[in-house]
């Protein structure tokens, strides 16, 4: 969940945390027990809270509804995010044309030259990415700061410089003036005054960044007043100069997809005030009114401009909405195969058990994809290697919506049955600004945590305070981490299955399209799961399974 998701997805991880209104049958119980999970809500209105959470959650036409918006709104920011830094980078670059006055052929300077550098600087900042954007964030905070510094002292200087009594400005009156002045004409200017309240948006999605608190101790004192600053000197000098007036940036991408989004996130907003904040209903209504009909004019007037290149964010947002569906749909699908064909606890004691299959030292990691369960595919696997290791952990990777999940409350385990099989259940829960631990290896951290599982276990079946039966314990504790450490130490071996989607016999053509092209060519660009965890490709044993969806 990246920044550039925006304050919809935000919320709807918000939403998520409190309600089961993922279409993915994942959610467990033990997840509420992770710290960074738990809400603080209040005890009063909760009688309208849980009918609102009980329809969500039982309603799967508001389910996919939730979903759709999401992925409407993540797809509308990111097509205008597409846009965004082109036009910003090249408007700031384009200050070189003024200093290309006095030289001939200036306007082919600035087409081509001006043109150059843009792209230069993008691909620059879109290569530095992948080192991380908390490292990107530490490397331009420096340049951000004096930025802000600059456009402040700037727009201080114009304002003393040029006109002060722009200051009157800030009186509500003037603004109903204009509107009766104007009228249709203040209505369709409305599309330029949102460029100057865009980004606003994003600050829900900071929030799973930095804490509430940085947040507003860097809103408050260094970015709104710097832009105040900087916009309160703009009107100055442009009371003096307003034939210098430009509106370029206005014409070329009018904020439609932006205004839409920041409706949306409101919408959403209401949900949560409701179900969770447990709003009292007049505020409720009193936001809805004031901020609901303001969006609503400010959307109306960007809608005016669709025609004059308010279309291309949106196209880009369908092409999205399009990439997002074909894989939310088909991966739904296939995890629904694996849970109706997983495999039962009776199954897996089964086949451990069967004297005709040959025992490997060491350790086997199996990946699933599942929570619940194991899959099939571990079923094919011994159908066509018949051997199994000594200690065999099915490691599922969970993403829980919240920002961090502590390093101690990562792994979840459990026994797929009793004990003496050395069978075990892990889910690794990880937050959307998690980041993998370079210094200590995944397997290592995992075997560590398997340990003191183990050492758990046996503690809280212990009865009693006798002290023969305690002795008698810490020497099956002890016992069972010796085999744990001596499987570890003969070898730990990654089994990752390598599922094969194809649309079933008989389907129509649109599910043959959506799976057997669509899904499976984005499949082929998607970062393999060996490459996240960095799993060592001398240990790594790929089982290739055709689920037929």
């Amino acid at each position: 969940m990246c920044k550039i998701s925006g304050g919809t997805f935000a919320l709807y991880s918000l939403i998520c945390r409190y309600a089961k209104v993922g279409l993915i049958p994942n959610q467990q119980v033990e997840d509420a027990d992770v710290s960074n999970y738990q809400l603080q809500l209040p005890n009063n209105r909760q009688k309208r809270a849980s009918k609102l959470k009980s329809a969500l959650e039982k309603s799967h036409f508001m389910k996919l509804f939730l979903l759709f918006a999401t992925m409407l709104g993540t797809s509308m920011v990111i097509g205008d995010g597409v846009l965004t830094p082109c036009i910003s980078v090249l408007s700031a670059v384009g200050g070189i044309k003024q200093a290309a006055t006095n030289i001939n052929n200036g306007k082919f300077l600035f087409m081509y030259v001006v043109v150059l550098i843009s792209v230069a600087i993008l691909v620059c900042l879109f290569m530095a990415q992948r080192f991380g954007t908390d490292k990107v964030g530490y490397t331009f905070a420096p340049i951000i700061c004096i930025w802000f510094a600059f456009i402040a002292a700037i727009g201080l200087y114009n304002f003393i410089k040029y006109d002060p009594s722009i200051i009157k400005a800030v009186n509500p009156k003037y603004i109903v003036d204009y509107f009766i002045r104007n009228k249709k004409d203040a209505w369709i200017s409305l599309g330029g005054v949102v460029l100057a309240i865009t980004g606003t948006e994003a600050l829900f999605a900071d929030v799973g960044h930095f804490t509430v608190r940085s947040v507003q101790i860097s809103m408050c004192s260094v970015t709104y007043p710097a832009l105040i600053l900087a916009y309160v000197g703009q009107a100055s000098f442009l009371r003096k100069h307003n034939d210098l007036v430009s509106d370029t940036f206005y014409k070329s991408i009018p904020g439609i997809a932006v205004v839409f989004v920041m409706t949306l996130t409101s919408a959403f907003l209401v949900l949560i005030m409701i179900m969770i904040w447990k709003t009292h209903i007049l505020l409720i209504i009193s936001y809805v009114l004031i901020i609901g009909s303001v969006e609503v004019v400010y959307l109306s007037s960007v809608l005016y401009k669709f025609d004059q290149g308010g279309y291309l964010p949106l196209a880009f947002a369908a092409v999205l909405m399009f990439i997002m569906y074909v894989w939310n749909n088909v991966y739904r699908r296939k995890y629904y195969y694996e849970l109706d064909h997983k495999i039962s606890a009776e199954k897996v004691k089964e086949i451990a058990c069967n004297t005709s299959l040959c025992r490997l030292p060491g350790l086997a990691m199996f990946y699933s994809e599942l929570v619940q369960g194991v899959p099939p595919i571990f079923k094919h696997y011994v159908a066509n290697v018949p051997a199994l290791h000594s200690l065999l952990i099915f490691v599922s990777i969970k993403s829980l919506p919240i920002s961090k999940v502590p390093t101690e409350e990562r792994f979840l385990f459990r026994h797929v049955h009793p004990k003496e099989l050395n069978v075990f259940r892990c889910v690794v829960r990880y937050g959307y600004t998690d980041v993998r631990n370079e210094e200590e290896p995944f397997e290592k951290l995992l075997v560590e945590r398997l340990k003191q599982f183990i050492v758990d276990e046996f503690w809280k079946s212990q009865n009693g305070d006798d002290q023969e039966e305690e002795e008698k314990v810490q020497e099956e504790i002890e016992k069972e981490i010796e085999s744990v450490e001596k499987a570890s130490q003969d070898g730990v071996v990654h089994l990752i299955g390598e599922n094969e989607i194809v649309a079933c016999k008989g389907a129509n053509i649109g599910k043959r399209i959506l799976i057997d092209y669509a899904y499976n060519f984005l499949k082929k660009n998607l970062r393999q799961s060996e490459k996240l965890f960095d799993i060592p490709h001398k240990r790594m044993v790929k089982v290739g399974m055709t689920y037929e969806l």
